[in-house]
Protein backbone atom coordinates (compact mmCIF):
# COMPACT_ATOMS: atom_id res chain seq x y z
CA UNK A 1 0.00 0.00 0.00
CA UNK A 2 1.06 3.53 -1.13
CA UNK A 3 1.10 6.54 1.42
CA UNK A 4 -0.84 8.81 0.50
CA UNK A 5 -1.52 12.59 1.52
CA UNK A 6 -4.79 14.09 0.90
CA UNK A 7 -4.16 17.60 1.42
CA UNK A 8 -0.75 18.23 -0.96
CA UNK A 9 -2.12 15.65 -3.81
CA UNK A 10 -4.83 17.68 -5.16
CA UNK A 11 -2.59 20.73 -5.74
CA UNK A 12 0.48 19.10 -7.19
CA UNK A 13 2.74 20.45 -5.10
CA UNK A 14 3.45 22.11 -1.84
CA UNK A 15 3.50 26.38 -2.42
CA UNK A 16 3.86 26.46 1.42
CA UNK A 17 7.54 25.57 1.88
CA UNK A 18 9.59 27.73 -0.95
CA UNK A 19 8.83 31.46 -1.56
CA UNK A 20 10.44 31.81 -5.45
CA UNK A 21 9.93 35.49 -5.10
CA UNK A 22 11.28 36.34 -1.79
CA UNK A 23 14.54 33.45 -2.73
CA UNK A 24 15.13 36.70 -5.69
CA UNK A 25 14.97 39.37 -3.77
CA UNK A 26 17.67 38.17 -1.05
CA UNK A 27 19.63 37.12 -4.27
CA UNK A 28 19.49 40.35 -5.59
CA UNK A 29 19.75 41.77 -2.81
CA UNK A 30 23.30 40.40 -2.04
CA UNK A 31 24.34 41.56 -5.60
CA UNK A 32 23.89 44.22 -5.04
CA UNK A 33 25.41 44.30 -1.48
CA UNK A 34 28.60 42.83 -3.04
CA UNK A 35 28.58 45.57 -5.95
CA UNK A 36 28.09 48.66 -3.09
CA UNK A 37 31.15 47.13 -1.13
CA UNK A 38 33.67 46.91 -4.31
CA UNK A 39 32.64 50.54 -5.16
CA UNK A 40 33.37 51.62 -1.30
CA UNK A 41 36.44 49.77 -1.19
CA UNK A 42 37.48 51.15 -5.16
CA UNK A 43 36.89 54.98 -3.20
CA UNK A 44 38.92 53.56 0.01
CA UNK A 45 42.19 52.40 -2.00
CA UNK A 46 42.26 55.23 -4.47
CA UNK A 47 42.02 57.55 -0.90
CA UNK A 48 44.81 55.66 0.72
CA UNK A 49 46.94 55.78 -3.37
CA UNK A 50 46.29 59.46 -2.80
CA UNK A 51 47.43 59.84 0.56
CA UNK A 52 50.62 57.43 0.05
CA UNK A 53 51.80 59.53 -3.14
CA UNK A 54 51.21 62.67 -1.19
CA UNK A 55 53.60 61.19 1.56
CA UNK A 56 56.47 60.39 -0.55
CA UNK A 57 59.83 62.97 -1.50
CA UNK A 58 60.01 64.48 -4.60
CA UNK A 59 62.42 61.81 -6.87
CA UNK A 60 66.00 62.52 -6.52
CA UNK A 61 67.92 64.65 -9.35
CA UNK A 62 69.69 61.46 -10.26
CA UNK A 63 66.44 59.52 -11.05
CA UNK A 64 65.42 62.19 -13.56
CA UNK A 65 68.49 62.54 -15.57
CA UNK A 66 68.64 58.89 -15.92
CA UNK A 67 67.47 57.42 -20.01
CA UNK A 68 64.01 56.47 -20.56
CA UNK A 69 64.72 53.18 -21.97
CA UNK A 70 67.24 50.53 -20.71
CA UNK A 71 70.55 50.51 -22.14
CA UNK A 72 71.62 48.13 -25.75
CA UNK A 73 70.73 45.16 -26.13
CA UNK A 74 66.95 45.30 -25.93
CA UNK A 75 64.85 42.25 -25.90
CA UNK A 76 62.42 41.62 -28.67
CA UNK A 77 58.86 42.24 -27.73
CA UNK A 78 57.48 41.64 -31.11
CA UNK A 79 59.98 39.33 -33.14
CA UNK A 80 57.76 38.64 -35.92
CA UNK A 81 57.10 42.49 -36.62
CA UNK A 82 60.52 43.23 -36.58
CA UNK A 83 61.54 40.54 -38.52
CA UNK A 84 58.26 41.86 -41.16
CA UNK A 85 60.38 45.26 -40.65
CA UNK A 86 63.74 43.81 -41.47
CA UNK A 87 62.57 42.22 -44.34
CA UNK A 88 60.64 45.15 -45.97
CA UNK A 89 63.67 47.48 -45.24
CA UNK A 90 66.08 44.69 -47.03
CA UNK A 91 63.45 44.46 -50.02
CA UNK A 92 63.22 48.84 -50.37
CA UNK A 93 66.80 48.17 -50.50
CA UNK A 94 67.56 45.79 -53.40
CA UNK A 95 65.05 47.13 -55.60
CA UNK A 96 66.11 51.11 -55.27
CA UNK A 97 68.77 53.19 -56.29
CA UNK A 98 71.13 55.21 -54.06
CA UNK A 99 74.25 56.51 -52.69
CA UNK A 100 76.35 54.27 -50.71
CA UNK A 101 79.66 56.83 -50.62
CA UNK A 102 79.39 60.33 -52.05
CA UNK A 103 83.35 61.22 -52.56
CA UNK A 104 84.27 57.66 -53.87
CA UNK A 105 81.07 57.36 -56.25
CA UNK A 106 79.88 54.16 -55.30
CA UNK A 107 76.31 53.18 -55.32
CA UNK A 108 73.89 50.75 -54.92
CA UNK A 109 71.50 49.87 -57.97
CA UNK A 110 68.02 47.55 -57.83
CA UNK A 111 68.94 43.99 -58.21
CA UNK A 112 67.00 43.20 -61.23
CA UNK A 113 69.50 46.11 -63.18
CA UNK A 114 72.68 44.59 -61.72
CA UNK A 115 71.62 41.28 -63.00
CA UNK A 116 71.47 42.93 -66.42
CA UNK A 117 74.45 44.57 -66.59
CA UNK A 118 76.21 41.91 -65.22
CA UNK A 119 74.43 39.35 -67.97
CA UNK A 120 75.53 41.97 -70.66
CA UNK A 121 79.15 42.23 -69.54
CA UNK A 122 79.38 37.99 -69.71
CA UNK A 123 78.10 38.32 -72.57
CA UNK A 124 81.02 40.83 -74.23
Amino acid sequence: MRWRCMDTEGRGHERRDVDVRRILLVGAGLVVLAALVQLVLYFQMMGLWSARQAELPAAPPVATALPATPPEPRLQTAPADDLHDLRRAEDARLHSYGRVDRRAGIVHVPIERAMELLAGEASR
